[in-house]
């Protein structure tokens, strides 16, 4: 069969519960309506007379972030933040050693995860106007390597 398009809204995030470690928390399910997985690099030179005037570099180092925005989800019975968004700003709350926590996600129909068991978060702007919806979003960056685990 040939390989064939998927939905971004198939896909799932989770955030570690730091407070209680090996527990993932769906980040929005109902609320995250775009995401953006990006990578950086960062390059060193290795031009020498012997490139005779062409450019050389390799990388030498790669960074990942995902990005996403949506709608900021509160009970309203008890105006509790979404468990996942609320875990979220938290962790944007946290410095050092403390900001990092794990990052997981999948499409709904693969078997494993992409993990990210360090990350650190930062908040996006929130805000709306007359007749909106309240907007939320965040940005998740990857310290050091990515991994798998088997979705149970």
């Amino acid at each position: 069969m040939a390989p064939t398009k998927y939905n971004a809204r198939d896909v799932i995030f989770e955030i570690e519960d730091p407070a209680n470690p090996g527990t993932w928390v769906e980040i929005g399910p109902k609320a995250i309506n775009t995401f953006t997985n990006s990578s950086a690099y960062e390059t060193t030179d290795t031009t020498t007379f012997g490139s005779e005037g062409r450019a050389e570099s390799q990388n030498m180092q790669e960074g990942k972030t995902l990005a996403f925005q949506g709608f900021r989800l509160r009970d309203p019975v008890t105006g509790a933040l979404d468990p996942g968004q609320a875990l979220v700003e938290a962790q944007a709350g946290r410095l050092g050693d403390e900001s990092l926590t794990g990052f997981r996600f999948a499409h709904k129909d693969d078997t494993e995860w992409t993990v990210w068991a360090e990350a650190h978060y930062q908040l996006g702007d929130q805000g709306g106007g007359n007749n909106d919806k309240t907007s939320w979003g965040a940005t998740v960056t990857r310290s050091g390597p990515s991994t798998t685990a088997v979705k149970a």
